[in-house]
């Protein structure tokens, strides 16, 4: 089963960050990528929340702002797709991600089209 693992911290926290500290925390990422071997299949830190554009469609019209969709404590900062038998692997897995000690991970299963 395909999960996503979104990895929400605080922006501001990692902004204070020394570039030793910041180094440091790839490291963990690294490490946790090589332990989790091929059950990783993608993922990538994702921009600050500054850079986010937000699309909505109402009323057969595009509307565009910059920014997140709404003011949270923790941001969306980066994800995984991990590729695991059970959502409890999943769980277990997400719980290794460097992430999940100072911020929140939110995990949440791929939908699975019934074959024909």
């Amino acid at each position: 089963m395909k999960v996503m693992a979104l990895i929400y911290g605080d922006e501001g926290q990692w902004n204070s960050l020394g570039d030793g500290e910041r180094t440091a925390v790839y490291a963990q990422y690294r490490a946790f990528q090589d332990a989790a071997g091929d059950k990783v299949t993608a993922g990538a830190e994702l921009a600050s929340t500054r850079a986010a554009t937000t699309v909505r469609v109402r009323d057969g019209q595009t509307i565009v702002t910059d920014g997140p969709f709404a003011e949270t404590k923790e941001q969306l900062g980066g994800f995984y797709v991990l590729d695991c038998e059970s959502l409890d692997e999943a769980v277990k897995l997400a719980a290794k991600i460097p992430g999940a000690a100072t911020g929140a991970l939110e995990v949440r299963a791929a939908h699975q089209e019934e074959p024909s």
